[in-house]
C-alpha cells in the first residue's frame, strides 16, 4: 500500500473483524488497515489509563502508515481512550486526521428501535463500568431507561472456539436473564461488544419473544458511509484501490485462524511488535 491513505480499523483481538466485515461490504473500494492488539488482549478489564495508553499508540500508529480516518472498532477503548485521543491529543498530534468510535453511531439511532423505551445493554465488565452507553444514549434519547448487563465468559468463548458449544448456553441464558431481570419491559438489546455476533445464534434462543438485537457492524458500517459523505474533504483523503491489510501484535499464525471465524474468510496477516 505504498503512498496509499487507507481506513484504519482498530480492535483489541478479534471483534472488530466483526465491524471491517460490514464496512468493506459497504465500502469495497477504499483500502483499509486492521490492527489487532492481541498481544495485550483483553482490554476489558484493564484500567482507563491502561486502555488509554495502548489505544492511543496505535492511533499513532495509524497515521504513520498514512491513514487519515481510524475507526475504533472496540466498545471497551471507545468507552475509556476516545474521547481523550478526540479532545487532548489530535489537536496536538494531527488535528486534520478524524478517530471514530462504535458507541455513537449505535446510541444515536437506539431510539428508533425501542417502543417501550427500555434498553439493555449486554457487554463487557469495562464497557458497563464506564458508563459510556447510559451517558450517551441519555443525550440522544433522555426518556429511554438502560439498563446493563456485564458477560465476563462471552469473549473467552468465543476466542477459545467455544461458541458453538453447549457449554456457552450456560453462560449465555444466565447474563441474558439477568438483564431481563432488571426490567422484563426491555424491548431492544445492543449487544455491545464486537466479539457477540458470532453468538447471535444462540442469543436469540434465550430472549424473550419481540425482544429486537442490535449488532454494530452493520450500524457502524452506516454511520461511517454515512459519515464520509458528509465529509468530502475526509473522503477524498482515503485511497481507493479496494485493498485490505492485516496487522497482529501476537502471532500471526494464531490471528489468521481466529479471523476466518470472525470475518468469514482466509487473511493473511503481518506482525506489528509493540
Amino acid at each position: 500500500m505504498a503512498d496509499s491513505q487507507p481506513i484504519g480499523v482498530f480492535d483489541s483481538g478479534y471483534g472488530g473483524l466483526t465491524v471491517l466485515k460490514e464496512i468493506t461490504g459497504l465500502l469495497p473500494g477504499h483500502d483499509f488497515i486492521y490492527l489487532g492488539d492481541n498481544a495485550r488482549a483483553p482490554y476489558g478489564s484493564r484500567s482507563f489509563d491502561t486502555v488509554y495508553r495502548y489505544t492511543l499508540q496505535c492511533v499513532e500508529w495509524f497515521f504513520q502508515m498514512g491513514c487519515p480516518l481510524v475507526v475504533l472498532a472496540c466498545n471497551t477503548a471507545s468507552a475509556k481512550a476516545l474521547r481523550t485521543i478526540q479532545q487532548s491529543d489530535l489537536p496536538r498530534i494531527n488535528p486534520d486526521n478524524r478517530v471514530l468510535g462504535v458507541i455513537r453511531p449505535t446510541t444515536e439511532i437506539i431510539g428508533n428501535f425501542t417502543r417501550s423505551r427500555r434498553v439493555g445493554i449486554l457487554a463487557t465488565s469495562g464497557t458497563v463500568q464506564s458508563g459510556s452507553y447510559p451517558i450517551e444514549i441519555e443525550k440522544f434519547f433522555p426518556d429511554i431507561q438502560v439498563y446493563q448487563q456485564a458477560c465476563p465468559m462471552w469473549v473467552p468463548l468465543v476466542e477459545n472456539n467455544e461458541y458453538d458449544a453447549p457449554g456457552a448456553d450456560y453462560f449465555i441464558q444466565k447474563d441474558i436473564g439477568l438483564l431481563m431481570k432488571q426490567s422484563p419491559a426491555i424491548d431492544t438489546i445492543v449487544l455491545a461488544c464486537t466479539h457477540y455476533p458470532l453468538l447471535m445464534h444462540k442469543i436469540s434462543r434465550f430472549i424473550p419473544p419481540g425482544v429486537r438485537l442490535i449488532s454494530q457492524g452493520e450500524v457502524v458500517a452506516r454511520s461511517l458511509s454515512h459519515y464520509l459523505q458528509r465529509h468530502p474533504d475526509l473522503d477524498g483523503r482515503c485511497s481507493k484501490g479496494g485493498r485490505t491489510l492485516f496487522y497482529t501484535t501476537d502471532s500471526t499464525e494464531d490471528f489468521d485462524n481466529h479471523a476466518a471465524i470472525f470475518y468469514g474468510r482466509a487473511v493473511q496477516s503481518r506482525h506489528l511488535a509493540v
